[in-house]
């Protein structure tokens, strides 16, 4: 595609001759290959302005920016271009040169502070019951149709626009029908969106989360809120208050789930047992019994916004009945791992209050002989939330572990240590800064009948301390704590 070409429906101004050959989109200069763009954004860390010369001896061909300041300064030998903004800039070329793919798919992005990834996949498997060919893109990782999907791009919650577009363009040549996308909150207010045609939008729940990223709660509930005005649908969560005031401030079209009353898709429970729950789930047109492999009201929570995003795709509850009775929580949520002679863990993504809230009050209803947890909170990241997790894990946990989470530049016992002051007094707990020897003190101090929860971390298979990132999964710990201790039979 000719520069010119892409700049033509864009606000910009232009130094030097746009007849050139574009290939790329890229604001990273260390990626920055012959026939590029290279966008000069400014970062949280660096500014790119002072990479352009690095740039364009990689091979750039043109350099954007949107420091107006600047511009008539700038002598180069490739053209320069000024747009008004760099990051909407950055994902109008990126869907342009790939041809604008999301038109071609039926996309889906789910917002949340918890429970995307879990109600992506809950979607992706009840798609697939229906013969639809779906890719899912969020923290977990890439799935096609439920496989590992593996791309030569940066994986994160939302991904950047250059490689967004690109996944789509690789999705329609494999077929996809549905994309099934996370929403980060950073990903909407930083415009990775912007120019994705999403069908439909949906908004599980909101709590503090990310304050260091946004800088108040209320900016983060404002790039919550940008989802509704990307989107051509809503799927809300009736049960939540701020979900309720999106649907409320939205004309657009909208079902209402939830396990409480006013909403479209209700999941009323008829009875619960260890690991499944029955329930009636009603519907405008219909009603249904069935048995989910789910326990909890946050976990039929995330079922029924699954089924009202069916429901909106025009897929009929009589459809997908059967897929809801097998539906499978996707690696590292409340995945739990049998010890013989040594109880059941649990390890869970959960890194919030609210979500560490939700995982240990399901299994407390469960009666165990004891409730015991593992975890931390990461560094340089909400310090406010520190106590706060502490005081959840007090009310519920009989024990607590405190370890090590990312804890990045920041002290580990500093963090436990603001951790610590939400517990109760009363509370029996330890610190052990080293992860897997907390994990292991913990399942073998259990015995049968309890349960150990290691929070915080779920499908994660690293760990960065310092300015390392180490490998490190708490699946795998568990796993060869589980022969280990299989083998001293």
């Amino acid at each position: 595609m000719q520069l010119a070409e892409l700049l033509k429906d864009w606000p910009c101004t232009v130094k030097g001759s746009i007849r050139v050959d574009v290939s790329r989109v890229e604001d990273s200069v260390a990626e920055v290959k012959n026939g590029d763009i290279f966008v000069a954004r400014k970062g949280k860390r660096y500014d790119g302005k002072a990479y352009i010369e690095e740039a364009i001896e990689r091979g750039a061909i043109a350099v954007v920016i949107d420091d107006e300041m600047i511009f008539d300064a700038l002598k180069l030998h490739v053209p320069i271009i000024w747009v008004p903004n760099c990051l909407q800039f950055i994902a109008f070329a990126s869907a342009k040169i790939y041809g604008f793919p999301s038109e071609a798919l039926k996309i889906i992005a789910i917002t949340g502070t918890n429970g995307k990834t879990t109600v992506s996949h809950f979607i992706s498997q009840l798609l697939q019951h229906v013969n639809k060919r779906t890719l899912v893109i969020g923290t977990n990782g890439l799935f096609l149709n439920g496989e590992p999907f593996y791309s030569d791009i940066e994986l994160l919650t939302t991904l950047q626009p250059k490689h967004l577009h690109k996944l789509f363009y690789e999705a329609l040549r494999h077929d996809v029908e549905y994309v099934v996308m996370e929403a980060s909150s950073m990903g909407l207010a930083t415009n990775r969106l912007d120019y994705c045609d999403i069908d439909i939008g949906v908004y599980l729940n909101l709590s503090e989360d990310h304050l260091q990223d946004h800088g108040s709660f209320e900016q983060y509930k404002l790039a919550k809120q940008r989802l509704a005005q990307l989107s051509k649908k809503l799927v809300l969560n009736g049960d939540d208050t701020f979900c309720r005031s999106v649907g409320l401030l939205s004309k657009l079209e909208k079902r209402y789930f939830g396990v409480g009353n006013r909403v479209d898709i209700q999941i009323q429970l008829l009875a619960e047992g260890q690991n499944a729950s029955t329930c009636c789930i009603q519907t405008q047109h219909g009603e249904h019994v069935v048995t989910l492999p789910v326990v909890g009201d946050y976990q039929r929570s995330n079922v029924a916004a699954a089924i009202a995003t069916m429901d909106m795709l025009k897929f009929p509850l009589s459809s997908i009945a059967e897929a809801l009775q097998t539906i499978t929580l996707p690696i590292g949520r409340m995945q739990s791992i049998s010890i013989p002679n040594h109880g059941t863990v649990i390890i869970d993504y959960a890194h919030t209050a609210d979500a560490l809230k939700v995982v240990l009050q399901t299994l407390k209803k469960l009666q165990p002989k004891k409730l015991s947890v593992v975890f931390s909170c990461g560094g340089e990241r909400d310090v406010a939330k520190r106590r706060e997790m502490g005081t959840v894990a007090s009310k519920y946990a009989d024990y607590i572990i405190l370890t090590t989470d990312n804890c990045r530049s920041e002290d580990p016992q500093k963090i436990n240590e603001q951790i610590k002051e939400g517990f109760f007094s009363t509370q029996k707990y330890d610190i052990v800064l080293d992860r897997a020897a907390a994990i292991t003190k913990a399942v073998e101090q259990s015995m049968d009948g309890e349960v150990v929860v290691i929070a915080g971390k779920g499908h994660e298979r690293t760990q960065t301390i310092g300015d390392r990132v180490l490998p490190f999964s708490d699946i795998e710990c568990v796993e060869r704590l589980l022969l280990q201790l299989t083998n001293k039979k």
